[in-house]
């Protein structure tokens, strides 16, 4: 008799979807709301997320193990929803490689500087050098991406170790919380950190390879739960390991510069003694930029490979490169907008499938009469109510904020 996986392994291949670059633009975008707030924003996101996740489990359960999230949304709201759920998770791969691109290219300028000089071009010919490099990994076989990502993931936990525990080491009481500034607003800032928060969490297109991997949705269930909390963990690690070093009114510059990752670097710099700990920083952060970008890019590539049935011979596969890499490429090199900005739209977007979709998928569910049975989310409607809530505000929040109507921290 085959022994099931441990759910202990099904979590780890959850938070391993959910941490990545995304958890470099948090330490801005909460910068306003800063260490108390911007934990219980991203501690409600986690609950809400990982409930919504427990919704499409509770969809497939009608479903054979192999179904897919476009399979299931297809059959139960019909294909004009699925063609908007469809174009949403496309929209935020492709959004999320802008994203990476743009930061790569200026962290390796930053770093190179001293060694090769390309003028004011710098940041843009770097982030080509990077797309050119390392989306071969990519282009080559699913097979190479899985060791590269393995080899990866083990440099990106050791590096976030040894920074960590260096800037912990280092934390001051007063700056983590603070207490200088007496009569400080937090709260008014803590809507606008609602889509970078969302973005962290966006495993939902894991879900149905959870359920086939454990074959049944209860250990699924708390394989979610699990992968959410050590994202959780390590993603309020990271915050509080950088606000308990950077005062919040040097984050002025980050800000001004859309939660560019090389800013935050740089300004990080100025107040890391430690020369170990620099580099360990930039270590983790490219990496992070780069298992996340390998990772994004197969799902993208694979989604429009099934889209423009392209084969898999050499000349399909370039093609398939082609639609994948190079439009957030020339974008990036076009309108290199900052990597909070770009993470904010994708957080926005992403909304339809990790909240919006769920809600509607649970719904049809409960009104069949087989839905009525096996597994379900507690709550009742209460709970999908509030998930959907959560998603629509959190967009009307990014586009609130991004036409000037909520309060943005400056920096001051």
């Amino acid at each position: 008799m085959q022994k099931s996986p441990s759910v202990f392994g099904g979590a780890c291949i959850i938070a391993g979807v959910c941490v990545g670059a995304g958890m470099l633009g948090l330490p801005a975008s909460g910068a306003g709301a800063w260490t108390i707030w911007s934990v219980l924003i991203i501690a409600f996101t986690m609950i809400m997320l990982t409930l919504s996740g427990w919704l499409l489990l509770e969809a497939y359960k009608h479903y054979d193990l192999r179904a897919s999230f476009s399979t299931v949304t297809k059959d139960m709201l019909g294909s004009h929803a699925n063609i908007i759920n469809n174009l949403a998770v496309y929209f935020v791969g492709g959004i999320l490689l802008y994203a990476y691109i743009t930061a790569s290219g200026g962290i390796l300028e930053g770093l190179t500087r001293d060694l090769v000089n390309f003028g004011e071009f710098g940041a843009r010919i770097w982030a080509v050098i990077f797309v050119l490099v390392f989306s071969v990994f990519v282009w080559h076989s699913t097979r190479l991406v899985d060791r590269i990502s393995v080899i990866l993931i083990i440099f990106m936990a050791l590096t976030f170790a040894l920074t960590t525990s260096g800037l912990v080491l280092n934390i001051n009481l007063p700056t983590l919380f603070d207490s200088h500034n007496a009569n400080g607003d937090y709260a008014k800032y803590a809507m606008v950190m609602l889509p970078v928060a969302l973005t962290s969490f966006g495993y939902h297109h894991s879900v149905c390879t959870m359920r086939a991997y454990y074959g049944e949705e209860r250990k699924a269930k708390y394989a979610i739960l699990g992968g959410t909390l050590i994202a959780l963990v390590l993603y309020i690690l990271w915050m509080v390991s950088i606000f308990g070093n950077l005062p919040r009114e040097q984050f002025g510059p980050v800000i001004a510069s859309d939660g560019n990752v090389e800013v935050l670097l740089t300004t990080l710099d100025g107040v890391i003694e430690s020369g170990t700990v620099k580099q360990a920083v930039n270590a983790f952060s490219i990496a992070a930029i780069l298992s996340s970008f390998i990772g994004v890019g197969l799902g993208v590539f694979d989604y429009l490979a099934d889209l423009f049935k392209f084969d898999n011979s050499k000349l399909g596969r370039t093609k398939s490169w082609a639609v994948t890499f190079l439009p957030p490429l020339i974008l990036s090199v076009i309108f290199p907008l900052g990597f909070l900005k770009a993470i904010g739209y994708a957080g926005a977007v992403a909304t339809i499938w990790t909240c919006i979709i769920p809600v509607f998928l649970a719904k049809k569910s409960r009104s069949m009469e087989k839905g009525k049975q096996g597994f379900i989310v507690g709550g009742g409607n209460g709970v999908l109510a509030l998930i959907m809530l959560f998603g629509i505000c959190t967009a009307i929040f990014h586009f609130l904020a991004m036409f000037g109507y909520l309060p943005m921290f400056k920096g001051e």
